[in-house]
């Protein structure tokens, strides 16, 4: 199988289920930014050194995966004629409940914040609050896709805790690796 099928030459892409939509539709820009977001979270996994926190960070590639795979499918396509789903796997409160126990167990280490943090520290702390970011704007596109298509709640409510983890992971990172944290301190200009 060629990597290249010069179908999407002309603009147009196809969706999982057949159809071609444009790729500067909602749905595509959506699911290019959760793949954007896998490809940073790999970036920042090879600068960690961490065992159990490259564990978590491999199930949420594989998550991004899921999340990206109905992102690119059509609600009118995700069940196929028979009635079983076209999808082997979806997102569910399962995923979401597991970020919220890795972030509990991060934060009782941490010191509590009290000011907002610049983004930065070493490279693999810098590059999770990059992956923040990019986390943030895939909820967005995924948000306003929702306006003119539905999108299952479940996929907004995992990009939503993603960030919040990767926020965490980030300053969990700092910590274990002895980088100090910048404030924002509005009192310290």
């Amino acid at each position: 199988m060629k990597i290249y099928t010069k179908t999407g030459d002309k603009g147009q892409t196809a969706l999982y289920g057949g159809t071609r939509v444009s790729k500067a539709s909602a749905r595509v820009d959506s699911y290019g930014n959760i793949d954007e977001l896998n490809s940073f979270i790999g970036i920042a996994k090879s600068h960690i050194q961490d065992d159990e926190v490259l564990k978590q960070l491999k199930k949420i590639q594989f998550d991004l995966f899921t999340v990206g795979s109905e992102a690119a499918t059509p609600v009118d396509k995700l069940m196929l004629a028979n009635g079983k789903s076209r999808l082997p796997l979806i997102i569910s409160d399962t995923e979401i409940e597991e970020l919220e126990n890795w972030m509990d167990d991060f934060d009782e280490k941490l010191e509590p914040l009290q000011f907002f943090i610049l983004p930065g520290g070493g490279k693999a702390a810098t590059f999770l609050h990059a992956a923040r970011t990019i986390c943030r704007r895939a909820e967005r596109s995924l948000v306003f896709l929702n306006e003119s298509e539905e999108v299952r709640p479940e996929l907004i409510k995992y990009l939503n805790r993603l960030s919040d983890y990767l926020f965490v992971l980030a300053r969990y990172i700092s910590k274990i690796n002895n980088e100090p944290e910048e404030y924002w301190n509005p009192n310290e200009r």
